[in-house]
């Protein structure tokens, strides 16, 4: 196959686009692969076409190989089995709504687990018909508040989804297994990078899941990992906490005088200046710093949190919003602070001389939880909820009790991993796949139940597994380019040569013509700059480097001195002289053997 650049739809651009922010998106659009039509929706135009077709490819193929089965359905859907699983309610905002000429309520699918679940029902009814599993690659759409990144993180994008249906655990664990090997085939086939981590369920449920990342500093997860090989996404992390601390010589709580302390450094000064320590210099993780929020459940509901946590410790609203999901997190604004006059800015505690001020049948009524490091007996430094003072050596268990633990506070670099393997160091990832053990919770809601092999009625288990296909062009081409351009590996480039005739001579068209055709009958795909004109040498290398096919062949002045062709490898830059009559049987071999 031969796409000429004379009539090739493309108009590749030298300037960045004005609302890029990471380099694929900037280069994807000035190299011709896509086009913004509204943000977080683009258009893909035909090189880019080709490469999300060739990634396609590669997960079809994989899926294929486990024996999953795929279908389509619509993206239209109706309200309905939402309703069921009470996720019409859950996605919030997040969700397309669209009303029709009669009025019933439709969405544009986000994911399509309960269409899944009632198609299986519908068709199946035995526990001969299981295991199944079964997949299909197609649009999706979310209207995420902040669109960024381009295809990294669209309101639109196409996703591969697939289901495993089991009629037992050991099924659905079997099941699991045979996704997970053929997710490390696919990443490793499409070339860039990646990590595979423990993950929250989230609002998907199940007992275990787990993300592929592809290894990004522009990423918008962070994940830690440990010497040992402990990997898990910052949501997904436990904290070790400490063992409780016995506090009967403890003294009384007693507040203190803390002028114009309304941060934790300023705080740390203070006390330092005014009540030094005899063993150490005080420190922000001697404090105890109290985070008021507002929860915004799905049905659009308020309610006030309060978390306690080490003041060295900021809270994490990514990894708080993985406990709590579906519920936003917002800060609590200045307004809704005043509705609990028990609370003084700046200098606020859950309790003190006797009065409760955070948690069950407290003052202001907040439901308190803490951080898993505040364990019984350890003593803290806290606001009194008295303008300038603060409370020193308030024992957790004594003094106060918290409604509960929460994982909402920062992972830091040097923190114990879980397992006992080490140090965790932070890194950045983009979230390629995940895979979940969904167990029941579909099925129950939508009634998905089979006869066993004795005639009973089992509900079935079953498992999710996604993969964002759009997605990992993006993450391809954040993992692969360079300064110069795109470098794609060249199982989804939309070409496996660029061909490049440079110059003006009738010879030069003539053999690169002729390579053009050799190449292609032998199967060889060619993305051939054949443009004449006003387009000079220089500019067709640019647009060369720029869009990024593996192999660049140049049929320029040499032919006529020496008879030779110059290519290039995309990648490593390095260049050889072949003769022109010997260059279509070299490359056809650097194909085939890739």
């Amino acid at each position: 196959m031969i796409m000429r650049m004379s009539s090739l739809f493309l108009r590749t651009l030298r300037e960045d686009p004005a609302d890029a922010e990471v380099p694929s998106h900037k280069l994807l659009v000035r190299a011709g692969y896509v086009r913004r039509a509204a943000p977080g929706i683009y258009t893909w135009l035909p090189l880019g076409l080709k490469v999300l077709r060739k990634v396609e490819a590669i997960v079809r193929e994989e899926m294929d190989a486990i024996g999953a089965q795929e279908l389509t359905f619509p993206a239209l859907l109706p309200r309905e089995p939402y309703e069921a699983t009470n996720r019409w309610t859950e996605y919030g905002d997040s969700l397309f709504r669209v009303v029709d000429r009669k009025g019933a309520d439709y969405l544009l699918g986000p994911t399509h687990e309960e269409m899944f679940t009632l198609t299986v029902k519908d068709l199946y009814s035995s526990y001969k018909d299981l295991p199944l599993s079964i997949y299909q690659i197609q649009n999706k759409y979310r209207d995420e508040a902040r669109p960024r990144a381009g295809i990294l993180r669209g309101r639109e994008f196409v996703m591969k989804d697939s289901y495993s249906f089991d009629v037992d655990d050991a099924g659905l664990e079997a099941s699991y297994q045979a996704h997970r090997d053929a997710y490390v085939r696919i990443f490793d086939r499409l070339g860039f990078d990646y990590a595979i981590v423990k993950a929250t369920s989230g609002a998907m449920g199940g007992s275990r899941s787990e993300e592929f990342l592809a290894k990004a500093d522009v990423g918008e997860d962070t994940y830690v990992r440990s010497p040992g090989g402990y990997a898990a996404n910052v949501e997904a992390v436990t904290t070790l906490a400490p063992e409780p601390v016995p506090f009967d010589d403890a003294p009384a709580a007693h507040a203190e005088d803390t002028p114009d302390t309304p941060t934790i450094a300023t705080l740390v000064d203070h006390l330092n200046a005014a009540h030094p320590r005899e063993d150490r210099p005080w420190a922000a993780g001697d404090t105890l710093k109290n985070v008021l929020l507002m929860l915004k459940h799905p049905d659009g509901t308020k309610e006030p949190l309060a978390i306690g946590l080490p003041g060295d410790r900021e809270v994490d609203q990514k990894r708080l919003e993985g406990q709590l999901e579906p519920i936003e997190v917002e800060p609590m604004t200045d307004e809704e602070l005043k509705e609990f006059p028990a609370l003084v800015k700046g200098y606020i505690g859950p309790a003190y001389d006797g009065r409760t001020i955070l948690g069950e049948e407290s003052e202001s009524g907040i439901r308190y939880l803490v951080d898993p490091r505040v364990v019984e007996g350890t003593r803290w430094v806290t606001g009194a909820n008295s303008p300038g003072q603060h409370v020193l050596d308030l024992v957790a268990g004594r003094d106060f009790t918290a409604d509960g633990t929460i994982e909402a506070a920062e992972v830091k670099a040097g923190d114990p991993a879980p397992d006992g393997s080490g140090p965790l160091e932070l890194a950045r990832g983009i979230e390629m796949g995940h895979v979940f053990q969904l167990g029941r919770k579909y099925a129950e809601a939508l009634d998905l139940k089979v006869l066993d092999e004795n005639g009973k009625l089992v509900t079935v288990t079953m498992g999710s597994y996604g993969i964002g296909v759009s997605r990992a062009v993006g993450a391809i081409a954040e993992g692969t380019l360079d300064e110069i351009g795109l470098c794609w590996p060249r199982h989804v480039a939309p070409a496996d040569v660029h061909l490049v005739a440079a110059g003006k001579d009738e010879a030069i068209f003539a053999a690169a013509d002729r390579i053009a055709t050799e190449l292609s009958q032998a199967g060889v795909e060619v993305l051939y700059d054949d443009r004449t004109g006003k387009i000079s040498p220089g500019v067709k290398f640019k647009d060369a480097e720029l869009i990024g096919v593996p192999t660049i062949v140049v049929v320029g002045k040499n032919l006529a001195t020496d008879g030779t062709v110059e290519v290039r490898d995309r990648k490593s830059g390095e260049k050889q002289a072949l003769a022109a009559d010997h260059v279509v049987a070299h490359l056809v071999d650097l194909v085939r053997t890739a």
